[in-house]
């Protein structure tokens, strides 16, 4: 496969709304965007978006396989970790590669979703594309330094399309915030030391000045989705008008 990023889409005004739900692993984002989809969908089209690429729980699955998956898991992690650490290098040409591809997987799948809005379709959705923070939260994938012209090249390739799609600014973002502990005991299986840099990175994210709403994740949940749902009334009514 290769890594043509194929024509530039444009930002417009004039598309049906998004609704994006975002925050730390564990911060129940899909449990709140599949409820406020369902109350969406009673006075309008609507429809679920998915931009992840998959990769956490395709290496617990790999882990999980008999002899080979727990080192593999571990060998796979330790890509991903320095791919994700800002301080330090690019860890040379097949990662490289390897952010652009799946990156360019995340931008066709962007592209479909401006495809429903044009239609129409307000959409929820449980992570957004940001600039903000490289390497977590569905940012660029190579958050390092690059090396030497080639890595930069490839670097600012990857960059252009969070660029791209950040320039579709939200409607409403609704920033889920949750601690660590919390995180640990509903995620037992995550690395701890990554959750806290996405908890701590959470306040971060900007998402180009879109309309934040920020609730915190450990209240009751029929309190969390009253406060989710009034914004979200707020906002789709104020897009109306």
């Amino acid at each position: 496969m290769g890594d043509e990023i194929g024509p530039p889409i444009s930002a417009e005004s004039t598309l049906a709304p998004l609704v994006a739900v975002v925050g730390s692993d564990g911060s129940g984002k899909s449990t709140l965007s599949a409820d406020l989809l369902a109350h969406i969908q009673k006075t309008r089209a609507a429809e679920s978006g998915y931009l992840g690429l998959g990769s956490g729980e395709q290496g617990r699955r790999i882990g999980r396989w008999p002899i080979i998956g727990p080192p593999l898991h571990r060998f796979l992690d330790g890509v991903a970790d320095s791919l994700r650490e800002p301080g330090g290098p690019i860890p040379g040409y097949l990662a490289a590669r390897y952010a652009l591809i799946k990156s360019s997987k995340r931008r066709a799948k962007f592209e479909q979703l401006v495809e429903r809005r044009r239609a129409g379709v307000t959409v929820v959705t449980d992570r957004y594309p940001q600039i903000e923070v490289p390497g977590l939260h569905d940012g660029p994938i190579l958050a390092g330094y690059a090396t030497d012209a080639r890595l930069a090249a490839m670097q600012a390739k990857e960059r252009a399309l969070y660029v791209e799609m950040a320039a579709y600014v939200p409607t409403l973002v609704i920033r889920l915030h949750v601690d660590v502990e919390t995180v640990m005991a509903r995620k037992p299986d995550h690395n701890r030391a990554l959750i806290t840099r996405k908890v701590e990175t959470v306040p971060m994210l900007a998402f180009s000045g879109a309309p934040i709403v920020d609730i915190d994740a450990t209240i009751p949940y029929e309190e969390e989705l009253a406060l989710a749902i009034a914004a979200v009334d707020d906002a789709l009514g104020a897009a109306e008008s």
